[in-house]
């Protein structure tokens, strides 16, 4: 493994960093403090700051030794989770109810850590904008970035950005061509029927057996419409409706998510849900609203820039620690923005099987999104050598 050698001198320092923000966990558009904290360092790096941008966003603007006009963009996410942390070691969560569940801590402090020498070394004809984005959990931070002028502020070539990955071995990566993650959505499907005793249903219209069979058939979508090699998630996760054992009730709601690759699909879904909703409530004397809710669209590598980025990365790890058709997610990532205006790629890095952890972590497993996670400071120095050698060899081409 190539590591550059300031980065582990700067092991202890740069681990402080990451641990100090996971002990402070702000939730989205509410990352002041770790604002402030990444834009401190930058200035005191010598490097020009510019904040405002989708609020508490942070962008680092650090020019190379020559007059190129070329410029990329990397960029991490600053945001936290709003879920309770089960870790209690020293540098666990300080605020109740707010964790760095999804290692965004991590990322931050993979990118100050390359900034640091980039601004130190500036070994490169161009730009190089370090993007700091609020509001990647639930706010489309990278949207309203790109909506204040991201791209038209900082003009740029191409972006990229990364993600650890649980399971995956320390010293690995991993990517794919096109698309690597789902787009992300959200469905409510509000029945009104007609309320009745429960011993006599011929009186009333049952939202409860019509949302059962709306539940039914939704599936079909995903074995009948949908093409197999296509992939798509049709999940309902909440239905509630009720409130006595005795009495059919006048209304039901039932709400879920949809996870596709393509925006092709994503249409082909939501239209046979909408027409099945609508039929089958008709069908059962019942009468139904749906309102179907597009999140964050799939996250789409672009093939040259995804190519670029694995010749970087087996650079650092080798080649047999690159997989570079790695199976994508249905989970979902709003950086899908940004690369639908700017071309790019995002890569994942192995966090490990969790065995990092100190003392007091919680007892369940080391993955995303859970109260036993934590970032593996190994990662440190790796992730910032993956984001020097980009921008370096970026600007040689």
């Amino acid at each position: 493994m190539k590591i550059l050698e300031p980065f582990l001198n700067w092991q202890s320092e740069i681990r402080a960093v990451r641990r100090d923000i996971h002990a402070h966990p702000e939730l989205s558009y509410q990352e002041q403090r770790t604002s402030d904290l990444v834009a401190a360092a930058l200035e005191k790096w010598g490097i020009t700051v510019h904040r405002g941008l989708g609020g508490t966003g942070v962008v680092g603007e650090i020019k190379g030794k020559g007059g190129s006009s070329r410029a990329i963009g990397l960029r991490a996410d600053l945001d936290a989770l709003p879920m309770q942390e089960l870790n209690t070691f020293a540098h666990a969560s300080q605020n109740t109810g707010k964790m760095h569940g999804c290692g965004h801590d991590g990322h931050t402090a993979m990118l100050l850590n390359a900034a640091h020498y980039l601004a130190e070394t500036r070994n490169f004809d161009g730009t190089v904008y370090v993007i700091f984005q609020p509001a990647e959990e639930a706010g489309a931070g990278a949207k309203r970035m790109m909506d204040d002028g991201l791209f038209t502020k900082f003009p740029m070539q191409a972006v990229f950005g990364m993600h650890n990955w649980p399971g995956m071995p320390v010293g690995s990566f991993g990517v794919t061509p096109g698309p690597i993650m789902a787009s992300s959505n959200e469905f409510c499907i509000t029945i009104k029927g007609k309320g009745a005793h429960g011993g006599m249903p011929n009186l009333g219209i049952d939202p409860v057996m019509t949302a059962v069979q709306i539940a039914q058939t939704l599936q079909t979508i995903i074995t009948r419409n949908r093409n197999p090699l296509d992939a798509a998630v049709l999940s309902i996760t909440q239905i509630h409706a009720g409130s006595a054992d005795n009495v059919i009730p006048t209304e039901a709601v039932m709400r879920g998510t949809v996870r596709t690759f393509t925006l092709e699909t994503l249409d082909l879904v939501e239209q046979r849900m909408r027409e099945v909703v609508e039929h089958s409530a008709n069908a059962m004397g019942a009468t139904a609203d749906f309102l179907f809710t597009r999140s964050y669209p799939p996250t789409i590598n672009h093939p040259e820039e995804t190519a670029f980025c694995v010749k970087v990365m087996q650079e650092i790890v080798g080649s047999e620690h690159v997989n570079s058709q790695i199976q994508p997610s249905m989970g979902a990532e709003d950086f899908a923005y940004m690369l639908l205006e700017v071309p790019g790629c995002y890569v994942w890095i192995g966090n490990g099987q969790g065995d990092h952890r100190d003392a007091g972590h919680g007892l369940g497993p080391c993955m995303l999104h859970n109260g036993s996670y934590d970032f593996n400071d190994d990662l440190l120095p790796i992730g910032a050598t993956y984001w020097v050698k980009l921008a370096e060899d970026w600007f040689k081409r």
